[in-house]
């Protein structure tokens, strides 16, 4: 059976939420949206997680200054996150990801393009550059605008792979199937959402569903190989 490996996203301190999460592989703490009691989270959560405190210019909610913010994710470092998200465009990128590695953490390193998806070459720059700053995973989310978008992010993947974990996949409504395909073409795992109305972004699809599209897909592929 195919099985994505799948990053379930928590934007709130709900039970409810925090049970599905934890039947994910991976899960993602949105410190900006859930606030400041994302802290006894922590102890609730069964699997690996990523510490994510997002910019406002990278369609986050933050609202204090960048040393507070930055001051987080460190927190979320020393209480046992697995990856710190740091945004590309982080001031003083470098010195943040020394202090996280420091912290015995692993650093993910992020680009969010909200307004379309930039051309391929410039793509291909920005892992360059997540690579050349040491990043353990890297991660390249665009706006799809058509469905040719989708075969830019897939592109990225299949040329970048073999050579980095990456994470690449289009937002919004026309770029929900290369968030089905990315891990097909070797994206380090898929973001899914705790449930419908729970979405982080734009596209994203719930646990559930993302893993029943997979048990589908499966079962057509076993069923050609028996043609």
């Amino acid at each position: 059976m195919l099985k994505p490996k799948l990053c379930a996203v928590l934007t709130n301190t709900d039970r409810k939420s925090v049970k599905v999460v934890n039947k994910a592989d991976l899960i993602e703490v949105r410190i900006d949206i859930i606030g400041s009691s994302w802290s006894e989270l922590s102890k609730g959560l069964k699997r690996p997680w990523i510490a994510c405190n997002r910019l406002r210019s990278e369609g986050g909610f933050w609202s204090g200054n960048e040393k507070d913010r930055i001051k987080e994710l460190l927190r979320a470092a020393s209480l046992g996150a697995s990856f710190i998200d740091i945004e590309l465009n982080s001031p003083n990128i470098q010195k943040v990801v020394e202090h996280v590695k420091g912290k015995d953490s692993k650093v993910l390193i992020s680009f969010h393009d909200f307004k379309g998806t930039p051309e391929i070459e410039k793509l291909r720059e920005i892992v360059r550059k997540q690579m050349g700053l040491d990043a353990d995973l890297c991660k390249v989310v665009v706006m799809a605008e058509k469905f040719e978008d989708n075969l830019t992010a897939l592109k990225l993947l299949q040329e970048f792979a073999n050579r980095t974990r990456l994470i690449s996949f289009c937002m919004g409504e026309k770029g929900s199937i290369s968030r089905v395909l990315s891990p097909l073409f070797g994206s380090d795992f898929a973001y899914v959402s705790a449930g419908a109305g729970l979405e982080s972004a734009g596209g994203q699809i719930e646990l559930n569903s993302f893993r029943k599209i997979y048990e589908m897909l499966g079962s057509e592929l076993s069923s050609c190989d028996n043609l």
